[in-house]
């Protein structure tokens, strides 16, 4: 099967946020269980700074975007039995950031002409392209346009994944000709139009083969109106080719047993690296060395959907436990104001950093006792497994790959691998604190093997890349994994031959075939034959003597079958006897 991955952004090359780390390791779980796979993404600045001397020039071409006519370079790079695409332009993508232009409509609308138009550069013609929300929407929209024209387009079938439907890749009326290049007709069927507005997503939506949400309870929750951010009624319309894989993380590269970036190693077996880790951390972050008070992390964006009012309302009451609160991300203002007034209202308990550091991130997960994540929504979310990989408990409200991954803990069964909430409430993210906290200082054991049930969980992408076959080989037609031939298909290609070779009883194998519990019914079928075609083979070799005086350039064998088959059926005693 050969899949295609279109994608604004992957690691290692480039990241701003969680679809970065599924397209740098979907496309390497896709090859490993046999499937052939290309990624494509922009050639952005960052890309060429880091790994320039490693891409190879493949071509150019020149991509035509309604009335633009633009140069468009094809640079490639193995890497983890994946075949890596990068699309250069610079007027598009030779600047410092991956998004947040006001041209981005223009940029991405030329990405996706771009990803259609250079196909038949590629190494293979894919038969399913895997698209990632709206900066790669319009692919699917114009595999359609173009398959009018061009039969080539046809057999291509489309995904599209669903990170976060809240962006939507929404311009004016005026965009559609002018700037995408498409007709009238797109937006007088309803197929790309919504609100008075071009909508890029709907328009995927109601275009691609497949819709996949990136969690089982986010693919419900966008039926709802309160998730689906006014495309509700095109998700349900839409049911039909909708599905829910939860997303996966790279087991080896956050594996807290190898991994250089902490400051010790520790495992399952051996926890005393994360005591270190905590030191360290604490160290770090300015806050007091205490080995027994717990500390609380939050890896986040400071964004609303994630919860952070909620943290506003009962930062102090959370404060009166005993425990220390870190905070890395950035995002609002207003967030990033509130949580630096806090820190120096509590020096040496609570600690901010407005920034994304990737190493201090990695600090936080294997340092922190609890991590903390009251989303509002959370389509999967990655830092929870993260955290539960390193050890780090995770607290989190009910909803979406939040709910599809922490259990809540049960200390009547000893059952669970987190805290959970499912309103969303601030009393009730409070109330679960409390539980974690408490359990953490009364109950060290409980609380012990609560930490190594997080640490087992499987969220490797293997389990993953299965399900994102299923559904390719479900739009393709195809059968997959392929299965494999079975001890009796070359028993069963034997017998078919020796049942081709009985109508020319001299040809018939005179042992027996070894496997009887297959040939058994062939065996008997054969010396019956034998048995009936007795007097019909001395007549075959007299017709074939005669043929031969005939024509003596002719070989025995050849003349046989040719007689054979000219004589068709055995004759009767009769037809013999008056011969």
């Amino acid at each position: 099967m050969k899949i295609l991955y279109a994608t604004s952004e992957a690691v290692p090359f480039c990241k701003t946020g969680g679809l970065a780390d599924v397209a740098g390791s979907l496309p390497a779980a896709l090859a490993a269980e046999g499937a052939e796979v290309a990624v494509v993404l922009p050639l952005y600045q960052k890309v060429k700074e880091k790994f320039g001397d490693q891409l190879r020039f493949e071509c150019y071409d020149f991509v035509d975007l309604a009335w633009r006519h633009s140069y468009c370079g094809l640079f490639s790079l193995e890497r983890d039995g994946v075949t890596w695409y990068f699309l250069d332009n610079e007027q598009y993508f030779n600047r410092p950031d991956l998004y947040g232009y006001m041209d981005d409509g223009e940029r991405f609308g030329f990405f996706s002409r771009a990803i259609v138009r250079m196909l038949g550069h590629l190494k293979f013609w894919p038969e399913v392209i895997h698209c990632n929300d709206w900066q790669t929407a319009l692919v699917p929209i114009y595999l359609k346009d173009d398959g009018v024209r061009e039969d080539r387009f046809r057999s291509i079938k489309t995904a599209l994944s669903i990170h976060n439907i809240e962006y939507q890749g929404r311009y004016g009326m005026e965009t559609l000709g002018n700037l995408f290049g498409l007709d009238q007709g797109w937006a007088n069927d309803g197929t790309i139009v919504m609100d008075g507005d071009v909508n890029l997503l709907k328009g995927a939506i109601l275009c691609a083969d497949a819709i996949n949400a990136v969690s089982p309870s986010y693919a419900n929750e966008l039926k709802m109106a309160y998730f689906a951010h006014r495309l509700e009624n095109i998700m349900r319309q839409c049911d039909y080719k909708l599905s829910g894989v939860l997303n996966g993380i790279d087991m080896n590269l956050y594996d807290p047993s190898t991994d250089q970036r902490i400051t010790a190693r520790y495992s399952m077996e051996d926890m005393s690296g994360k005591a270190e880790d905590k030191t360290a951390l604490q160290r770090m972050m300015g806050l007091r060395e205490e080995a027994d008070t717990p500390i609380l992390a939050i890896v986040s964006r400071l964004v609303s959907h994630k919860g952070l009012d909620l943290i506003c309302e009962v930062l102090h009451d959370i404060m009166e436990l005993p425990v220390q609160l870190v905070i890395l991300g950035k995002g609002d203002q207003r967030y990033e104001e509130f949580f630096y007034w806090a820190a120096q209202q509590y020096r040496g308990r609570m600690a901010v950093r407005l920034d994304y550091n990737e190493a201090l991130s990695m600090a936080i997960y294997a340092g922190a006792d609890l991590f903390l994540m009251p989303s509002k929504s959370e389509p999967c979310g990655l830092s929870q497994m993260i955290a539960m990989r390193y050890g780090t408990v995770p607290i989190v409200r009910e909803t979406g790959g939040l709910k599809d991954t922490v259990h809540a803990y049960e200390a009547w069964r000893d059952a669970g691998n987190g805290f959970t909430f499912a309103n969303y409430s601030s009393g009730d993210m409070l109330y679960v604190i409390r539980e974690a906290v408490q359990l953490y200082k009364e109950n060290p054991d409980a609380f012990g093997r609560l930490r190594q049930r997080a640490m087992a969980g499987d969220f490797s992408w293997a389990r993953s890349a299965k399900e994102y076959l299923r559904i390719y080989a479900n739009i393709t037609g195809q059968t997959w994994p392929v299965p494999a031939p079975s001890a009796d298909e070359p028993a069963a290609a034997v017998f078919a031959e020796e049942k081709a070779e009985v109508t020319v009883p001299e040809e018939v194998p005179a042992e027996k075939p070894k496997k009887k519990t297959v040939r058994k019914t062939a065996a008997k079928k054969a010396e019956k034959a034998e048995k009936a075609e007795k007097p019909e083979k001395k007549t075959v070799k007299k017709a074939a003597a005669k043929k031969e005086t005939d024509k003596k350039d002719t070989p025995k064998k050849e003349t046989v079958k040719k007689e054979t088959k000219k004589k068709g059926p055995a004759k009767s005693k009769k037809e013999d006897q008056a011969e």
